[in-house]
């Protein structure tokens, strides 16, 4: 078992904050429980399905086997203490895999070696790739029936575009698998007659591995001195080159993404976990091997760049915010440069305040240990920060520093809640601020027609989470409705549109009239709003409540009262009066200039269109290929998966919903689906009729 040392024990360069990320159900979490119990910072391993896992510790994630937020762990292998996040795999909390990538150095994508790479594994490699965090591949459930180490490789190279190699062989497969040989020391390990997995030999390489070993070798050194000059040399030439330069070379190589190491082990049954580990401090970079965090000074807008130094000025980002019973509001932290301390005051760049870190703690799951200060490379939570939210820049005062924040994907979907009771009434929006503020892919607002309440997130069972969260945590008791698909409103051409407000009454009046210009945005672009006046055709002052105007325009929406995208709208002349010319007339100028300019732009409904992947027994593949047709779906193909099909397709999200009951009638409940957002795509006509008249929106437009 690991010595857990004190954390002034460990120098930068022995600091690794890394990730565990994958496709739900691929064994992150069992992983990551094996993590914890090799290196000391559990005495039992953790079940799933006995709900005594560490990293799951919320009542619903061990009630329903599947993580839901990430859960920051300190623990300490071969004198590297390992900042480890495990993640979710479940589309819904696509959030927290975000932000988690966002601070992490390094992270192990585990891979399920009888499916090959999935829909989510695809998702969060890209999400990696945005953030550049370098990975090590875990080929995990090799004692299952159809796995297939080299297909896994295959699967990822073919399907992730990764330089993925075999760092070692699985010795056997499925019933069989009791160890593996490392390739670049050419020792085999097995575990054998230990339950738990802690301990295991070395033998000599079986024989009938012999030429298969050479020859992955062979590829494996091949493909790393390609990434060295001196060492391309080597290797052409025929000269022996030594582990200590391979295994350097590899580690530049790593971090720099040029190769992704794949090793071969199964979580459950307690093998492979510890060579992998050994890859995580040989491979994964440390805080000191990242580039200099880049950010902006808010004061002259200049790049700036700090150094992973506690010497330095403070730069930290705020990436997750957890209510706890206990202690109130913990703001987790990755510090990138300087040293934050206890009881100090931080800079909140971001929001331009000040703020009092009451205290610091050193996260172990639910469990933590309170610190004096923070340095360089370090995640921490701290106590006590009012106002500071997810993407929030902390910083000293006189260095200001905004560190890129992180963007999240838009909800797709929505529903109204109500409070049961009157005493619920108030607990309801304080539960509401609460959750909103922890999950950025959460939102609330309020219904200005019928005065509802409507929550929207990621998908029906972040939602049905949530709402359970208000209960347990919140006391909150609450009726829900339907699920509500979010649509969104786009303009197809360019329209103007004059806005003119004008009232007349005893004393002062109010006066505001603005001409609008719009123009449709490619998709995905969101909104944008120019000034072009000039000359004083509206005095300076009243343009912001112009945009305010068009803003408020385009979240109530102008066709069926969902918000409008992917519109560019230019105030370009007006007029205004000198005395009874107000802020608010101009805001209801720019409404109404908006509306009317909308009525001749074409208005379309755009629906979120769902990536769809099926996983059936061959039999049943003709009816669910026919149920999805009928859902207007586009079938993109199908491929084989050990004794499964899998269909990929496209599907509107209108069209999804009970889709789980109906295709376990349809399969005697042997088929399962995955399904997260792709993309929006316009509603066809007919339905946008139907949408529009059920909406019963005042602000219809007559086609």
């Amino acid at each position: 078992m690991a010595v857990l040392k004190t954390k002034r024990d460990f120098p930068l360069d022995r600091i690794r904050n890394m990730g565990i990320i994958a496709h739900i159900d691929a064994g992150k979490t069992t992983t990551t429980e094996r993590i914890l119990f090799y290196t000391g910072r559990t005495y039992k391993i953790g079940d799933i399905d006995e709900g005594t896992t560490v990293t799951d510790w919320m009542e619903q994630e061990r009630e329903r086997g599947i993580t839901i937020v990430s859960a920051a762990i300190t623990t300490f292998w071969k004198d590297t203490r390992i900042n480890l996040i495990d993640t979710p795999g479940h589309v819904d909390f696509t959030a927290e895999v975000e932000r988690s990538l966002r601070v992490l150095d390094g992270g192990v994508i585990v891979l399920d070696a009888s499916s090959g790479v999935q829909s989510q594994t695809e998702t969060v490699w890209r999400q990696a790739n945005k953030y550049k965090v370098p990975l090590i591949a875990f080929a995990n459930k090799m004692d299952v029936v159809g796995a297939d180490f080299m297909g896994t490789i295959k699967s990822a190279r073919d399907k992730l575009g990764a330089n993925a190699l075999a760092y070692n062989l699985p010795i056997g497969k499925e019933n069989d698998f009791k160890g593996v040989v490392d390739l670049l020391t050419q020792k085999a390990f097995i575990w054998e007659g230990d339950e738990t997995g802690a301990k295991f030999s070395e033998i000599e390489i079986p024989s009938d591995m012999a030429s298969q070993v050479k020859e992955a070798r062979e590829k494996l050194v091949e493909e790393i001195s390609g990434t060295d000059d001196q060492l391309m040399e080597k290797f052409l030439g025929g000269q022996e080159i030594s582990i200590e330069e391979l295994k350097k070379a590899l580690r530049k190589a790593v971090i720099e993404n040029k190769i992704v190491p794949v090793l071969a082990g199964s979580s459950l049954r307690n093998k492979g976990v510890q060579p992998m580990l050994d890859c995580v401090v040989e491979y994964l970079p440390s805080p000191q091997d990242i580039a200099e965090v880049v950010g902006q000074n808010p004061k002259t807008s200049e790049q700036e760049t700090r150094k992973a130094d506690p010497a330095a000025s403070l730069a930290a980002l705020s990436f997750k915010i957890q209510v706890d019973p206990h202690v109130g509001k913990l703001t987790y932290i990755r510090v990138y440069s300087g040293t934050l301390k206890s009881g100090s005051y931080v800079y909140n760049a971001t929001k331009q305040i000040k703020e009092r870190v009451g205290r610091l703690l050193l996260m172990h799951a639910n469990d933590r240990e309170e610190i004096e200060e923070a340095f360089a490379g370090e995640i921490v939570a701290a106590v006590g920060l009012k106002d500071t939210v997810t993407g929030d820049t902390l910083c000293d005062e006189n260095a200001p520093i905004i560190l890129e924040s992180i963007t999240f994907p838009d909800p797709v979907i929505s529903l109204a809640i109500e409070p049961k009771t009157k005493s619920d009434q108030e607990k309801l929006g304080y539960a509401l601020n609460r959750l909103s503020e922890e999950d950025p892919t959460f939102r609330v607002k309020s219904d200005a027609e019928t005065g509802q309440t409507i929550i929207a997130g990621m998908g029906e069972l972040q939602l049905e989470i949530l709402v359970e969260r208000m209960r347990r945590e919140f006391k909150v008791e609450a009726n829900v409705g339907q699920p509500q698909v979010a649509y969104k409103e786009t303009i197809t051409q360019n329209a103007e549109g004059e806005g003119k407000y004008i009232r007349q009454t005893g004393g002062r009046g109010q006066y505001g009239h603005c001409l609008l210009r719009i123009e449709p945005l490619p998709r995905g672009q969101g909104r944008e709003f120019v000034s072009e006046v000039v000359g004083g055709a509206i005095p300076r002052e009243f343009i912001p409540p112009i945009e305010k105007g068009v803003i408020e325009k385009e979240d109530t929406g102008i066709l069926a009262g969902y918000p409008v995208t992917d519109i560019k709208v230019v105030v370009y002349d007006g007029s205004f009066h000198d005395v009874d010319s107000s802020e608010i007339a101009f805001k209801i100028a720019a409404s109404l200039g908006l509306s009317e300019a909308a009525k001749k732009a074409e208005l379309i409904l755009l629906e979120p269109i769902m990536k769809v992947e099926v996983t059936t027994p061959e039999d049943f593949m003709g009816d669910i290929i026919g149920d999805l047709s009928s859902k207007r779906a586009q079938i993109l193909g199908t491929e084989k998966r050990g004794n499964y099909t899998v269909i990929l397709a496209l599907v509107p999200l209108a069209e999804m919903h009970g889709y789980a009951t109906a295709l376990r009638s349809m399969s005697e409940g042997r088929a399962s689906y995955y399904m997260e957002a792709d993309h929006y795509e316009t509603v066809p006509q007919n339905i946008t009729q139907k949408i529009v008249e059920s909406s019963g929106f005042t602000g219809r437009v007559e086609r």
